[in-house]
């Protein structure tokens, strides 16, 4: 019997291309009839809902011609002032990251390296701007392995050794130069003004200072920047002046890249590194190019989603776990109810094996990407979905060693113009701080960023599962990421321009502000406020922001969760399109983030 027959008249959702799929087949469950009921009533799409709703809690910053979402209110001010004066989003978000490597220190920069998503208006084309870190040459995959063969996370981490070859000044010269339309001078311009003038020290950034002191008060330069008290912390309120990093800029205003990559900066960046053990050169330096790549695209409820193809691994999990809890009623089982959590989550412990198993530098290893995300892939993952009971992760995909943590402190911002125009950008030191380490002269901070580098691949279990392969250290080889700058467009316009920091939280922080808006109708702000939740497959732990009902979590217990309660989650900054105006919301859960509109 065909849907038309029991249902009688239907309404056709604008765009739902997974619909008509539906319509083409038999019933064969019930969950086929729950999922037909969901995508045909008109009251569930996310684009028939007022936008201003009485009801709701929470309000997006509304604008009508251009619109930014930051981690940082001067950031925020600096990519505004661009839109106004004419520029583009991607002039905005130029401005925006070298900003925010004097306004954020802990996590933007120019001495580290991320993604940048990018939505042209002229040719409605979404490209992907690869500017990760890379291995240096010299750069061995045991690198990291004691007199004992055991991983030494200090030289990972917080040694000379940890760095790698910085990709954000290539990155945002790159773009600005290939799509902006002013030249870097202008886009430096604000960094310059605060580096010089100094930044008020709030109380996160003192927070950051107090929780970095440990790794940033061994390195004497970074001492004379963020101690220079005698190593007392900046109190609220406190004036911070970064003049050798507003001398670097200015270096990279008046000379271009080559100041960073050939030049003067160069020249420090290699001093400091072979006076401490370190092996980036001047051949490293001048050899890094960003790479234009394909975005990954999928297709979740009638919207196209784009995101960052390898070596992030966000963009493929991301639409992997879309492509599943596609196949469930969302929308009925209701929003952060036990059983919305529990397909969720078993949903992410899959996608998260793969992501140990499947991901690296497609420069380098074969990445299967369009299985991975494929829908048939998706339907054979979904089957595997136990209803009433969790499936213990070693039971998914038993490995060798444990998935790594990464740091959660990255930053996000998102941008859309007037003239339809659209930028998701993450980027990151590693760590909070990255290696803690500050070029004399320079005022830059280093990445930590080979610390996302498997530092002992290839252990074999029981099982005959090697772990962490694909993603062992190789001279020039990019390191696996979880960065996930998204765009979702409707009818070829953005729709929804976000992302987020949290390291291996950034997919899942993601995945639920994109269901919040689209499966259960809320407006950003209030999708960006909503309670958080992550599973990663390995701990087997299913983590929950607090606040969660204590009657959820019995619930979740029930199902067989491990559940534990951690500190917020993701900081997401996102903004969108719709009838005509422009909405945009910043992440309560880092302080002093910003939305603004004109």
């Amino acid at each position: 019997m065909k849907l038309t027959s029991i249902f009688g008249k239907i309404i056709f959702p604008k765009n739902n291309i997974y619909l008509l799929k539906i319509l083409t087949i038999k019933i064969k469950s019930f969950w086929t009839i729950i999922l037909a009921l969901q995508l045909l009533s008109p009251i569930n799409l996310a684009a028939e809902k007022p936008i201003y709703n009485t009801q709701d809690v929470f309000h997006p910053v509304i604008a009508k011609n251009g619109i930014v979402a930051t981690q940082e209110a001067l950031a925020t001010q600096a990519g505004l002032s661009v839109l106004k004066a004419g520029g583009n989003a991607i002039d905005a978000a130029v401005t925006i990251g070298f900003t925010l490597a004097v306004t954020l220190p802990r996590a933007g920069n120019i001495g580290g390296g991320g993604f940048m998503l990018i939505h042209l208006a002229d040719t409605q084309e979404t490209v992907a701007i690869d500017y990760r870190e890379k291995a240096p040459l010299a750069a061995t995959r045991n690198m990291f392995l004691d007199e004992n063969g055991k991983a030494d996370p200090q030289k990972s981490r917080f040694s000379h050794l940890a760095v790698g070859v910085p990709g954000t000044v290539a990155g945002l010269a790159f773009v600005l130069e290939k799509y902006g339309t002013i030249s870097l001078a202008e886009a430096l311009q604000p960094a310059i003004e605060l580096a010089e003038k100094g930044i008020t020290v709030t109380e996160d950034l003192r927070s950051s200072l107090i929780f970095a002191q440990p790794y940033l008060a061994t390195n004497e330069a970074s001492q004379e920047i963020f101690f220079p008290a005698e190593g007392k912390v900046y109190q609220v309120g406190d004036l911070l002046i970064q003049a050798d990093l507003a001398k670097s800029l200015k270096l990279i205003a008046s000379e271009g890249v080559e100041a960073f990559y050939q030049g003067e900066i160069a020249d420090k960046i290699v001093a400091e590194m072979s006076a401490n053990g370190g092996i980036i050169t001047k051949a490293d330096l001048a050899s890094y190019q960003p790479v234009i790549r394909q975005p990954v695209r999928g297709n979740y409820r009638g919207y196209d989603i784009y995101s960052m193809p390898p070596p992030s691994s966000g963009g493929v999990h991301l639409i992997q776990m879309l492509n599943i809890l596609e196949g469930f009623p969302i929308k009925l089982f209701g929003h952060n109810q036990a059983k919305t959590i529990h397909i969720m989550t078993e949903t992410m412990k899959l996608a998260y094996a793969d992501r140990f198993q499947y991901l690296g530098d497609p420069d380098f290893v074969d990445v299967p990407v369009r299985e991975l995300i494929s829908k048939s892939y998706a339907d054979r993952l979904r089957s595997r979905i136990n209803l009433q009971q969790a499936t213990p992760s070693s039971k998914i995909l038993p490995a060798a060693i444990n998935e790594k943590i990464e740091s959660i402190d990255t930053t996000h911002f998102s941008v859309i113009d007037r003239y339809g125009n659209a930028v998701a950008n993450t980027y990151t030191l590693n760590f909070s701080y990255g290696s803690g380490i500050t070029v004399p002269g320079t005022g830059i901070l280093l990445n930590n960023e080979m610390d996302d580098f498997t530092a002992k691949p290839g252990v074999q279990n029981a099982y005959g599962l090697v772990g962490g392969e694909l993603n062992a250290i190789e001279p020039e080889k990019r390191m696996l990421s979880s960065m996930t700058p998204t765009i979702v467009i409707e009818n070829g316009q953005p729709f929804l321009v976000t992302g987020s920091p949290g390291g291996s939280q950034i997919i899942t922080a993601t995945l639920q502000l994109i269901m919040n808006v689209i499966d259960h109708e809320m407006n950003i702000a209030a999708a960006t406020n909503s309670f958080r939740f992550h599973h990663q497959w390995l701990p087997d732990v299913l983590q929950v922001e607090k606040g969660l009902n204590g009657d959820t979590i019995a619930l979740l217990q029930e199902f067989g969760h491990t559940v534990e309660v951690t500190n917020a989650m993701g900081s997401t900054q996102s903004v969108m399109y719709r009838e005509k105006r422009l909405f945009g919301a910043s992440d309560p859960r880092r302080p002093n983030a910003l939305t603004l509109g004109y």
